[in-house]
């Protein structure tokens, strides 16, 4: 092998650290409060075996629908010179609609809404993430339940903080600590299956779609909490032009 396509190389896996740190740190905590929204609250579902499995293979599917086929197969090829998102989107959209037609004052009517949206998941979605994560701590004892918001705040603070030193630090930083948090995610899961293997059952769409025939009304809503599994895909393609098409595929 060349020295030039080891360096390639190189480059390519430091940068897909990087992306598993920035681009994916949010998906992969979202699916930490799917589950509890989907059997806690006001609409919660009963939990049973059924539900369990139909639940799922919801989230199963909207992550493999949603995620893989929808974003990285698709939504990364629409880029404008190599950057993603919804600015992105608006000059491709500038630059495929002429003049004042109806059309392109409906796309970027569009595209202003769609950039709204982005700046309240921009708030909304960091303190959620953020919280989730450290309510655990409650889960492990119920003594660190006042802490909860505290250690959040203190979290929130300290991320911000260190994101001006831009995303290739923060890429570096993160990279490490999210590959351990999917490992350790990929080990608990591993030994979970191998102790109630029936679960993989959820992988058959159709309990997806049993779960609506049975709940009608009430599973829309449940959909609703299955939604949070893949909030943060979006960073896949908003964040294309800081690392790349490959590193985040």
């Amino acid at each position: 092998m060349s020295q030039s396509a080891d360096q390639s190389r190189q480059s390519l896996a430091a940068l897909a650290v990087a992306a598993v740190g920035v681009v994916y740190g949010d998906i992969g905590t979202s699916p930490l409060y799917t589950m509890k929204e989907a059997f806690h609250g006001a609409h919660a579902m009963e939990v049973s075996p059924a539900n369990v499995l139909g639940v799922l293979s919801l989230i199963f599917w909207s992550l493999i629908i949603v995620v893989s086929v929808k974003y990285v197969v698709f939504i990364m090829r629409a880029d404008n010179k190599g950057e993603g998102g919804i600015m992105a989107l608006m000059a491709l959209v500038q630059r495929a609609t002429t003049g004042e037609s109806r059309a392109r004052w409906l796309l970027m009517t569009l595209g202003i809404f769609g950039a709204a949206l982005f700046y309240g998941d921009g708030m909304i979605t960091p303190a959620i993430s953020v919280l989730s994560a450290v309510e655990g701590l409650e889960v492990a004892t119920p003594a660190l339940k006042p802490y909860v918001i505290p250690i959040s705040l203190v979290v929130l603070v300290g991320l911000f903080l260190f994101q001006r030193h831009g995303t290739a630090k923060v890429g570096a930083l993160f990279g490490p600590v999210m590959l351990l948090w999917f490992a350790t995610l990929g080990l608990l899961g591993t030994l979970s299956i191998v102790r109630h293997p029936d679960v993989l059952a959820a992988v058959n769409p159709w309990y997806a779609v049993a779960f609506f025939v049975q709940h009608g009304v009430a599973g829309m809503i449940v959909l609703g909490a299955v939604v949070l599994a893949v909030t943060g895909g979006e960073a896949l393609y908003a964040d294309m032009g800081h690392f790349g098409k490959r590193p985040i595929r």
